[in-house]
């Protein structure tokens, strides 16, 4: 977070000037000095809080902490009893605070032009208000409720980075006397200190929002495909409508063409299972006969709502959605009709969801009608509906196709006359000449035929994955009667392993495909943890600019990664620039901790060769210090129900991070633990390189330097380095200084580079000077 230091450097010239302080002091009274003294002391106060507001907003992205940590913040610094802080929500013209209501956080909102905060903001002006109940904009009634009096107010913009206005800060009742101006200066500072960081945090729920309602999308689609009888189907469409959109009830009606009617066989918290009305009365009928969305905030203010429903049955409809639901070739199927939203009204972000719910549920509900119409068909169509949710074609004894569902039109992409009355041969050609080949085998033999993870190509480029099946379609004397094929569309679930395997080895996804939850759910295991970090990142990233870190960083990413999954390695997380990978947190074996040493060196000779490739553009090397540790961890499925993240937790997670930071202290590039060092089953060039104890660890831990990714010309002298320098370490801890210290002075000689030596060489003239206590045992407190 960068402070303002331009506004402190202000009020400094306006309090100081320029000049001496002791200067100034020694022609003032003695009353003057106390004065001065009292308003410098005031300025470090308010400083101070600059300083204050940029440390609290920098570890969260939760509006729920960072708006009582800054009402907190600015109710302390300017010595007020309370203070708000109100963020704009365009979408809905309105400014809202997050607040304490009981045991849970709330929100008030009001409408962004209302009251002294509303005209602040849409002033963009700051104001200081003396007498709160001489000004009209004041709302009395607040006070009157909580019981509390509001004498003054500093009210002011929050301004972003583009000095747009994002919100407003209010400060209530200054405890001495009234508002001034350096008061509404700072608080500006404050606000403006605080605007990055409610706007990122603005921007992470709307993140996480966007991914929640996706995944409650997704299972509601879900559901409403597997289900093909049209009663269930329509209960489960209107509860999952009610659940996306937090409504209280809902109807959904559908048309029937005979009579030109709309009716409902479930109407949600109504007693009557039947209702029918005309197809173009009310509001429900408006929406289908005019195929538009409706969206209502006060019902009893629109003149087609009729009350007399209400009066029945004694509920309230405060305000109304409703959909017309319409299939992709515009045929008209019904209207959903969605009730009083839990909190507020129908958003345009709600219309979308349904809009998106309704489009899925057409294709659904006509399938669930068309099964419902032919239930009591022959064997020949109770075959064909049976598979309704997946896509199906009926041919004849001359693989002339007969039908075709409306599953089938939409994986096939094609319109229905141009696939039926055609034999099999003209629909299926070039590519996709193996549903040909198929269905010949079926009619040879008259057994069924099933192909998997097959591509059917669309239009002679797009292309979508099926599981195929060709059955004989046979009467009750085993006559042939023609032949069916059922297309089952995988292309989601081949998205999903596509998706994984950049997360992990196909060896690694095909176990955990395989395993299932049990493999998901939580669980002790031994891995190995790597942390990988480009040394230097905010200052590359200020001087190459955006587009240049982002390119930077993909290539960076790209080339690391494949290297962690051709070892069998989990791409845990990106954070920042930071890599997080784990070894062995699905499948352990024998071989995790070796496969991370050999990542890790790999990603230090791809990183030589991305510098080399970087190099002619001009651009400067990247640098990373890579740390492994190995032991013990908790792995599974760890987060909300909404949102899980598969990852790993524990004390060894912690250490290989701080193995990664303690490359910078020592000089060097990666560093392991030794119980990952004791694990490796073939050779790896490698120095012990200290005895540390870490923060927060008891016990003292070998750390080792991994040097086999060096060269001659990177690291010359390497294996005589190795051997001197494991001798002199071993005079150091025999308090041999002397002898320590000349055995690093040949180290150095051999590789002047060798930051390892140096600080030992420090560590052996410090306690020449300065002899350990008695019970020393070699072992360096890692404070950093």
């Amino acid at each position: 977070m960068k402070i303002d230091f331009e506004i402190i450097r202000g009020i400094l010239e306006r309090r100081l000037q320029q000049g001496d302080i002791e200067r100034l002091l020694g022609g003032l009274s003695d009353t003057e000095k106390t004065q001065l003294l009292i308003r410098i002391t005031e300025l470090v106060r308010r400083t101070t809080a600059l300083v204050d507001v940029a440390n609290r907003v920098s570890d969260t992205l939760s509006l729920d902490v960072l708006f009582p940590r800054l009402m907190e913040v600015v109710t302390e610094t300017l010595n007020a009893e309370r203070s708000s802080l109100f963020l704009y929500d365009a979408e809905n013209r309105e400014l809202f605070s997050r607040v304490m209501q009981g045991n849970a956080i709330g929100e008030v909102r009001f409408p962004a032009d209302r009251g002294i905060a509303g005209s602040v903001f849409t002033t963009g002006e700051g104001e200081t208000i003396p007498d709160a109940y001489a000004d009209p904009r004041f709302n009395r009634k607040v006070d009157t409720d909580t019981g509390y009096r509001t004498r003054n107010i500093l009210c002011v913009p929050i301004r972003n980075k583009k000095n747009a206005v994002i919100g407003v800060t209010q400060a209530l009742n200054k405890r001495e006397g009234g508002f001034d101006a350096d008061d509404q200066q700072l608080l500006e500072a404050l606000s403006s200190q605080a605007a990055a960081a409610l706007e990122n945090a603005r921007m992470f729920e709307k993140v996480e929002r966007a991914q929640r309602e996706e995944a409650l999308l997704l299972d509601v689609v879900s559901s409403i495909t597997s289900e093909i009888l049209l009663d269930p189907l329509l209960e489960k469409i209107l509860a999952a409508a009610t659940q996306l959109l937090d409504a209280d009830r809902g109807s959904l009606f559908l048309y029937a063409a005979a009579s030109d009617e709309l009716w409902s066989r479930v109407a949600e918290g109504e007693t009557s299972r039947q209702i029918r009305f005309p197809a173009g009365a009310g509001i429900a009928g408006e929406c289908f006969s005019k195929g538009v969305r409706i969206n209502i905030d006060d019902a009893y203010k629109d003149a087609r709502f009729n009350p007399a429903v209400d009066k029945g049955t004694g509920y309230r409809t405060r305000n109304i959605l409703c959909m017309p639901i319409t299939t992709r070739s515009g045929s008209k199927v019904g209207v959903m009709e969605i009730l009083n939203k839990k909190e507020g009204s129908f958003t345009a972000n709600d219309q979308r969801r349904l809009a998106a719910l309704c489009a899925q549920a057409a294709v659904s509900i006509e399938n669930a009608q068309l099964f419902e119409d032919v239930s009591s068909s022959r064997n020949y169509n109770e075959s064909i509906l049976r598979s309704m949710s997946n896509g199906v074609l009926t041919l004849d004894k001359d693989s002339v196709i007969s039908k075709v569902n409306q599953s089938a039109l939409r994986i096939l992409q094609r319109p229905e006359d141009q696939m039926v009355n055609r034999t099999v041969g003209e629909v299926f050609d070039g590519p996709n000449s193996w549903v040909t080949n198929s269905l010949d085998k079926v009619l040879r033999t008259g057994r069924t035929d099933s192909t998997v993870d097959s591509d059917l190509v669309l239009d002679g480029r797009r292309a979508v994955s099926v599981n195929m099946t060709a059955v004989p379609l046979q009467d009750l004397h085993d006559k042939q009667l023609g032949s069916m094929l059922i297309m089952e569309d995988i292309t989601q679930e081949k998205r999903l392993r596509n998706t994984m395997s950049r997360y992990m080895s196909k060896a690694v996804m095909d176990e955990l495909l395989e395993g299932g939850d049990a493999v998901l759910a939580g669980a002790s295991r031994e891995v190995s943890v790597l942390f990988s970090d480009i040394r230097g990142f905010t200052g590359m990233s200020e001087r190459m600019g955006a587009r240049g870190t982002v390119a930077m960083l993909n290539d960076y990413f790209t080339d690391m990664v494949d290297i962690v999954f051709a070892h069998n390695g989990i791409l845990d997380k990106y954070i920042g620039d930071m890599i997080m990978a784990v070894f062995g947190s699905v499948r352990t074996t024998q071989s995790d901790a070796e496969n991370a040493v050999i990542v890790g060196s790999k990603m230090m000779v791809a990183l030589a060769e991305l510098n080399r490739r970087r190099a002619p553009a001009g651009h400067e090397p990247i640098r990373v210090g890579i740390g492994i540790s190995t032991g013990d961890v908790v792995a599974g499925s760890i987060g909300s129900p909404k949102r899980l993240e598969y990852t790993v937790i524990g004390d060894r997670v912690n250490f290989a991070e701080r193995l990664q930071n303690a490359n910078k202290y020592y000089g060097t590039s990666l560093l392991v633990c030794e119980s990952t060092a004791a694990r490796l089953r073939s050779p790896v060039r490698m120095r012990e390189l200290d005895l540390i104890r870490a923060r927060g660890m008891q016990k003292p831990v070998a750390i080792c330097e991994v040097l086999e990714y060096h060269t001659a010309e990177s690291f010359p002298h390497l294996d005589e380095v190795i051997f001197a320098f494991a001798e002199a370490v071993g005079h150091y801890r025999n308090r041999s200084w002397d002898h320590a210290s000349r055995l690093f002075a040949d180290v150095l000689k051999a590789s002047p580079a060798d930051r390892p030596s140096q600080l030992y060489l420090e560590r052996c003239e410090f306690y020449r000077k300065n002899p350990p206590p008695q019970d020393w045992d070699g072992v360096w407190a890692l404070q950093t």
